[in-house]
């Protein structure tokens, strides 16, 4: 007999199709929105204040962090940040898997971390059971991780797609799309991001 998960939050940690609309899921997203409303608000002066938002939204956070506002998440339960990392303004971080970011990471203005997809197929796609105000989601979606390494440096606009690792001290060029891993000490960059040399 095979064990699967039983809560849809263990799902979607599992990389298995779950509900979005899932009570649990959906009360995590609305206190995620309130702290985020109250980091946004508070001053860039306020030093401990934003800290102690951000401890509490997040995972993890280690010191030396500094997040820049705008900033945005789905949860922040399943955000990890290690030390002297810095995440400049706008950056997006849908976490229904684990967002892992290593230490001495420079993340640019409007970088997206998105650990969610859906399947291509429309069929696939759309549950066809699906009937307004059932407590379903409309669409069918996954989650994978990402794993950003120490010192890595990704450049502004770049998005990072489901499931990819970026190895410590490499560095993902501008308005880049990351759809596949790339290896430590690497540079890389484009639609679809490319490694192009050692950094």
């Amino acid at each position: 007999m095979i064990n699967t998960p039983e809560s849809e939050r263990s799902r979607m940690r599992a990389g298995l199709p779950y509900n979005t609309r899932n009570p649990e899921l959906l009360a995590l997203a609305h206190r995620a929105r309130a702290r985020l409303q109250q980091f946004q608000q508070t001053p860039s002066n306020a030093v401990v204040p934003r800290l102690q938002i951000l401890r509490d939204l997040l995972g993890q956070i280690d010191e030396g962090v500094w997040i820049e506002a705008p900033f945005f998440c789905d949860y922040g339960a399943h955000i990890s940040i290690g030390a002297h990392t810095f995440v400049n303004m706008n950056v997006v971080m849908l976490d229904a898997a684990d967002i892992t970011i290593g230490s001495k990471v420079l993340i640019g203005p409007g970088v997206q971390l998105l650990t969610i997809s859906h399947p291509l197929g429309l069929a696939d796609r759309l549950p066809a059971d699906w009937t307004p105000g059932n407590g379903q989601s409309p669409y069918v979606t996954t989650a994978s991780p990402i794993v950003v390494g120490d010192g890595a440096w990704i450049g502004a606009g770049s998005l990072v797609l489901p499931g990819v690792t970026i190895g410590a001290g490499a560095v993902i060029g501008a308005g880049s799309v990351v759809t596949s891993d790339v290896p430590p000490g690497m540079l890389a960059f484009g639609n679809p991001c490319r490694v192009q040399r050692a950094v």
